[in-house]
């Protein structure tokens, strides 16, 4: 199953302003943000935890930043 990170993506911009300072923030690799952001590694609940807090994303937005399934069109 594939997630769509279209909405964490904008918001990580929005706060961060690059893909790279948000990776610093959570110390991680630019790699291993755009490899999480691209379906390519999972998200670990540590790191959702993390990223909410520096996001400032509400519990109840969750589901909408990190579990909203990528629809393929037939």
């Amino acid at each position: 199953m594939k997630f769509d990170y279209s909405k964490l993506n904008g918001r990580i911009v929005e706060i961060f302003g690059t893909q790279l300072n948000f990776a610093m923030a959570m110390g991680l690799s630019e790699r291993s943000i755009s490899l999480k952001l691209n379906n390519k590694v999972s998200w670990k609940n540590t790191e959702i935890a993390k990223a909410t807090k520096l996001l400032k994303i509400k519990s109840s937005e969750i589901p909408k930043y990190f579990f909203r399934v990528l629809v393929h069109e037939s």
